[in-house]
């Protein structure tokens, strides 16, 4: 037959599994707000960051008090293992911010359970202590709830290392915050979650600091695993950025070194066509120097063209012909900034340059469903058929077009070279269409007025 302290147990056992998953769940919502990335990201914090961090813990765990004094839901107190996590992950001055804030729905309770503010603030300060005791930052977040494991791996070592010695710090630790926890509990000055008035069973003590000790570590887990996927992430944008500075860099010495060839060639035959080329390339130059942006509104690529075209038409003179068919309305649509200088440039030196009379260089563009095509061809000698799979893999050009657009866009983007009917190339750029919001939303307050 069931005695009522069995009963008592098998309710506590029940009470603490509860409050383990809503610590658990308290920690995903910790990393909701959009500042807590750039906080939990971060090992070193200014103190405007430490008291948005301690800020963030109070207010989470604190929920936790509120619904357990104003709802009497007890397995939502949390208050002891969120002030020590609060300590070990923000230091000693969030922690011990954090532990007074968590403990202010108890003190203004109905019951002024006035204890709750030192020994929070208290817990706080020792997970603060414990992380500036680390030897390595990362040794807080390798504390795992599963620590009959990690006991059994320590005591295999012969010479147990400082993160093995660390994390037997960590779990000592805990075991003092429930100690310290229970000995207050039981003097009646904060609640407690053993109602049995003969007191707690050897069982339940240790079902107590059990369920501290893994309310610790899965709330750690659940934050590093968060932490290293935002780590990821990061590091996968960092690398793409720089991926994409790289063959940035490649592709303007490419422009730059052809262009001073084409000076250096008429410096002796025709020194003022030689100064109006530099005029030109100092242009565009400067327009490089100046911004260094993913991506730039079409109207700053087509000046861009109009610059270079005019570079090429010194060199070619009346030869050289430009045709522009561009629709209206389409000038702020963001693209890729020297995306359309390089097409251009292969257009000419392979397709016009080679021909003997005049060539043409036609660039359009329009929007249609969402995605902004962009046209350029050339009527010059054109490309053989059995070239076509192997042109992106020659020079720099146009493979670093398509190697840009691919790192930008993925697999949502088009880029295509085919043989234009009567002679020449056309190259086909498809890409989605995208707007600068600030340009946009001034644009719709002008509308707004005007109407």
């Amino acid at each position: 037959m069931r005695t009522p302290r069995d009963m008592a147990d098998a309710d506590l056992l029940v009470t603490l599994l509860v409050k383990v998953a809503v610590l658990a769940s308290m920690a995903s919502i910790a990393l909701r707000p959009n500042f807590a990335k750039r906080l939990f990201l971060r090992e070193q914090r200014t103190f405007r960051q430490r008291l948005e961090l301690a800020v963030l813990f109070g207010v989470v765990f604190a929920s936790g008090s509120l619904v357990r004094v104003v709802l009497g839901y007890t397995a939502a107190e949390v208050g002891a293992e969120g002030a020590f996590v609060s300590g070990l992950v923000g230091g000693f001055v969030p922690g011990a911010i954090a532990g007074a804030l968590i403990s202010t729905p108890a003190v203004l309770g109905p019951d002024f359970e006035w204890a709750m503010l030192p020994m929070l603030v208290g817990f706080g300060a020792l997970g603060g202590l414990l992380r500036s005791g680390a030897r390595d930052p990362e040794d807080v977040w390798r504390f795992s709830p599963f620590f009959m494991f990690s006991l059994v791996a320590w005591t295999r070592r012969r010479i147990p290392n400082s993160e093995g010695v660390f994390q037997v710090v960590m779990l000592l630790s805990c075991a003092l915050v429930e100690f310290v926890r229970a000995q207050i509990a039981g003097r009646g000055l904060v609640f407690d979650l053993y109602q049995d008035a003969a007191g707690p069973s050897p069982l339940a003590m240790l079902l107590s600091y059990v369920a501290t000790v893994m309310g610790v570590g899965l709330t750690l887990k659940v934050w590093n695993n968060t932490r290293n996927e935002w780590k990821i992430e990061n590091q996968q944008r960092l690398l793409t950025e720089a991926r994409l500075q790289n063959l940035t860099r490649q592709m303007n010495p490419h422009f730059l070194f052809n262009t001073l060839n084409s000076v250096a060639s008429l410096i002796r035959s025709d020194q003022e066509q030689a100064r109006q080329m530099v005029y030109r390339l100092s242009t565009i130059l400067r327009r490089l120097l100046r911004k260094q942006e993913a991506f730039v509104p079409l109207r700053e690529e087509l000046s861009v063209i109009d610059d270079y075209l005019q570079i090429e038409q010194v060199r070619f003179g009346s030869r050289l012909r430009i045709a522009r068919d561009v629709d209206d309305g389409i000038a702020d649509v963001l693209v890729p900034s020297m995306i359309l200088q390089p097409i251009v440039e292969n257009c000419i030196k392979h397709g016009i340059g080679p021909k003997t009379g005049d060539g043409t260089i036609r660039l359009a563009g329009a929007l249609g469903g969402g995605r902004l095509q962009i046209e350029i061809e050339d009527d010059g000698v054109g490309i053989p058929i059995e070239d076509l799979p192997t042109v992106f893999n020659r020079g720099i050009g146009l493979g670093n077009v398509r190697e840009r657009l691919g790192v930008l866009f993925g697999t949502d983007f088009q880029f295509s070279l085919e043989p234009r009917a009567g002679g020449g190339v056309r190259v086909r750029v498809q890409i989605p269409e995208l707007r600068d919001q600030a340009e946009t939303g001034a644009s719709a307050m002008q509308d707004e007025t005007a109407v």
